[in-house]
């Protein structure tokens, strides 16, 4: 038996949901307003001012000036916010979002975080789903990280990366660090196009590390934290970096 908020799932139960797929499920023949229309009429929202409620969406997306176009006029960024207005157009308590930021730009992505923001404190249970482990460790309260089908590590935020303890390095630097790899403090490295993250071993000295790598490079920052949700990510799943991209992680920004 299922429950959600106490209460047992029976066929209205779709009513109270918003599902915001990876691939876009859009007419592409249909004008935006008829769009928004027909799928919040398939989700039971018949009541309230149409209208009003379609010309607040539309602008609080940006998306004035495309309401009397078709579907196939619009850029994919466009489309994608229209695809998030029908799913939260009805009110939903609850929003599955697979791939929310997929084709927008960061000022798009913004407009739309900070939307989801506001839904969520007005109550909405939001699962979201991505493959970017950044955005999950930003967004997220609770994670579950899924590889293969299979739950490999879920909990809060906070207790997520408390497991796996505060023995890690961010770096920002310029110069050679290439001997870091080797370092008798380090027993990993992650490199990102700006940083680097590095685990230390147990015990580790890590100022010695900063002094050591000080006589190759310039570093601009050297701060020892947490691990970043992608490199836990990588531990647990036991894949190399390049393989990551083949497993996901869901969150939700407020308890179901």
């Amino acid at each position: 038996e299922v429950l959600v908020k106490g209460q047992k799932v029976g066929e209205e139960f779709k009513n109270r949901v918003g599902y915001l797929p990876e691939e876009r499920g859009l007419y592409k023949k249909m004008p935006v307003t008829e769009v928004i229309k027909f799928m919040a009429r398939l989700k039971g929202y018949e009541s309230g001012d149409w209208k009003a409620e379609t010309d607040y969406w539309l602008s609080r997306m940006d998306l004035v000036e495309t309401k009397s176009k078709r579907v196939e006029e619009l850029s994919k960024g466009m489309q994608q916010k229209l695809q998030f207005i029908t799913t939260v157009f009805h009110k939903p308590e609850i929003i599955i979002l697979d791939e929310l930021f997929s084709g927008l730009d960061p000022l798009n992505i913004e407009l739309v975080k900070n939307t989801l923001f506001e839904l969520r404190d007005n109550g909405a249970t939001i699962l979201f789903s991505t493959h970017v482990m950044e955005q999950a460790e930003k967004m997220c309260d609770y994670i579950a990280m899924i590889r293969d089908g299979d739950k490999i590590l879920d909990g809060s935020m906070g207790e997520v990366k408390a497991q796996f303890g505060k023995n890690s390095v961010q770096i920002v630097y310029s110069g050679n660090t290439t001997t870091i790899n080797n370092h008798a403090a380090v027993e990993s490295v992650l490199e990102f196009p700006n940083y680097l993250e590095a685990k230390l071993k147990d015990g580790a000295d890590h100022m010695s590390l900063l002094r050591d790598l000080s006589q190759s490079a310039s570093i601009s920052r050297f701060e020892k934290v947490e691990p970043s949700l992608y490199s836990i990510f990588l531990e647990v799943a036991r894949i190399d970096p390049a393989a990551a991209e083949s497993s996901e992680i869901s969150g939700k920004t407020v308890n179901v």
